[in-house]
């Protein structure tokens, strides 16, 4: 069991115990904190979280995304750069940067491109995708700059209320559109296209 601290909206708070823990975990694991240079791979529910508590625990974070328009979105969420993944030049630039890039993307994609942007010894930790990675991982970057890809995936009950508390001491809640229990397949429809900003949270009252 764990508590929401007192202040923070139940709506907003409701997406911490999934989206949040996901990221907050390898932000502690990997002890990000004041002067940490961070990365996040995709601006989604889990990427917003990301951005969040990465720019709280005093990072300096970088969004990467496939998207021109989410830069505004981004910076709002506490990003302090943001680099189109597509544009090689752009990710020439951030090259050997990063202590922890968080790979918040559901669906299988090129991870070679983001290795070279980490620093030495940097970790890119997978915390969206599940399956076999296409294409395979180029080692040279990897052995040359001791670099490492990890994965993670939520946390326990200790490490849950921590991130709870770190959210109420900080403001922090994930930004959510509350939906009716009718409206749920549409609502299906709409995630499927990226189209929510950045969790929905189904109201349950409206189940009467």
């Amino acid at each position: 069991m764990v508590k929401v601290p007192e202040g923070i909206d139940l709506r907003g708070a409701a997406p911490l115990l999934c989206a949040g823990i996901t990221t907050w975990s390898p932000l502690r694991h990997w002890q990000v904190g004041e002067g940490s240079k961070v990365a996040v791979v995709g601006l989604g529910g889990l990427g917003h979280m990301a951005i969040k508590l990465a720019n709280a625990l005093g990072a300096e974070v970088t969004l990467f995304t496939r998207s021109p328009g989410k830069e505004a979105d981004a910076r709002r969420l506490g990003a302090s750069h943001v680099v189109l993944s597509t544009d090689s030049e752009q990710m020439k630039a951030t090259a050997n940067q990063f202590d922890l890039i968080i790979d918040t993307v559901p669906y299988v994609h090129d991870l070679n491109p983001y290795i070279p942007t980490l620093a030495l010894s940097g970790t890119l930790v997978l915390v969206g995708y599940l399956g076999a990675l296409d294409p395979f991982l180029n080692t040279v970057p990897l052995i040359l700059g001791r670099r490492s890809v990890a994965g993670s995936v939520i946390g326990g009950i200790a490490e849950t209320q921590e991130m709870l508390d770190f959210c109420g001491q900080h403001g922090i809640t994930a930004d959510v559109e509350v939906i009716n229990i009718q409206d749920i397949n549409h609502a299906w429809q709409r995630m499927l296209k990226s189209d929510v900003k950045y969790r929905f949270v189904i109201d349950i009252a409206s189940l009467k």
